[in-house]
């Protein structure tokens, strides 16, 4: 019965997004609590730590007695966020690497700091990134919506995956509900994931990169069976993203909207939980496995050439930021 109810409310849109859905499958379901878990002597590695989403995880995560590794760009937010955990953390305190995930160089810099640090590593959770209302580029000229949720996550992932397998680790991407609408564009060429100045759109730019993540979830757990791969939506929660990006959106829902402490709970879940109980490339909401499609046209666009094309575009991409 409970999953029937919860289909019901997945398929609904409006309710299974907000804090009615959560309220509602985490009493069915007897949620227990993330913050009781026990990942003493483990390392979490959490991108976008000092707000929103990324801020809650490392609220939930810190009592669990494992070394939290966050990667943000500001260091005095960072710093910021460790001393208001500290006195609920029951492992060592927090690590803070400094890196913009838009900017690759920074990004691998900050992967092989941790890879130095950390022999071993538990778990990845990509949580940063923004939704921009106007087109901005990267350091090395990439639409800035792409290199933050797609290409910097995928390099961290990378020069991290001998950690993660030392440990049969998991990685968690943070998507959004906003994918469901997006096609996953066929790079070859022609198209790329990267829109055009004269025609950008940045709501439609951020639902393209979180399409890019799920996809690029499912071919990593496909690559590297020694590592759990999981991506997830949080649906519509209250941050401060969101307040920011899309202030109509946020005005009209307000009533309805997760606070962000419910809104992380799958994320945080997804990174403690032992074992997943789910397969490695699933997507995941509520602590519940879901499609990555809802539309006819976004399961049409989910050819395997488009897959191995965006696969081979992240790749080349990254290429010379890997090793240094």
């Amino acid at each position: 019965m409970s999953d029937f109810f919860s289909s019901l409310l997945d398929t609904a849109i409006v309710p299974g997004f907000s804090r009615f859905g959560f309220l509602a499958r985490s009493r069915i379901n007897h949620w227990d609590q993330v913050s009781s878990y026990d990942l003493t002597g483990k390392v979490v590695v959490i991108t976008g730590p000092t707000s929103g989403l990324g801020k809650e995880c490392v609220r939930i995560l810190a009592p669990t007695g494992a070394q939290l590794v966050l990667v943000a760009r500001n260091r005095e937010k960072c710093d910021d966020v460790i001393s208001s955990v500290r006195t609920i953390c029951t492992g060592p305190e927090p690590m803070c690497v400094v890196a913009e995930m838009g900017d690759l160089p920074s990004v691998g810099r900050a992967a092989r700091e941790i890879a130095t640090h950390f022999a071993q590593v538990f778990a990845i959770v990509h949580n940063a990134g923004a939704l921009l209302n106007s087109r901005e580029v990267s350091p090395q000229g990439i639409e800035q919506t792409v290199a933050s949720h797609v290409l910097g996550p995928h390099l961290l992932t990378t020069v991290l995956l001998p950690n993660l397998i030392a440990t049969q680790g998991r990685v968690v991407t943070v998507s959004s509900g906003g994918m469901y609408s997006a096609e996953l564009p066929n790079i070859d060429g022609k198209r790329t994931l990267e829109m055009r100045p004269d025609i950008y759109n940045g709501s439609k730019q951020y639902a393209i990169a979180k399409r890019a993540q799920v996809t690029l979830n499912e071919i990593w757990a496909t690559n590297e069976r020694s590592v759990h791969f999981d991506a997830m939506h949080p649906g519509w929660a209250d941050t401060p993203g969101v307040q920011e990006s899309i202030p109509a959106f946020r005005r009209i829902t307000k009533p309805i909207l997760r606070s962000a402490q419910q809104g992380a709970d799958t994320i945080a879940w997804l990174a403690a939980v032992q074992p997943i109980p789910g397969p490695s490339g699933a997507f995941w909401s509520d602590r519940e496995v879901r499609s990555i499609h809802k539309l006819p046209m976004t399961r049409r666009s989910d050819t395997a050439e488009a897959r191995t094309n965006l696969w081979n575009w992240c790749n080349q991409a990254i290429a010379s930021y890997v090793s240094g």
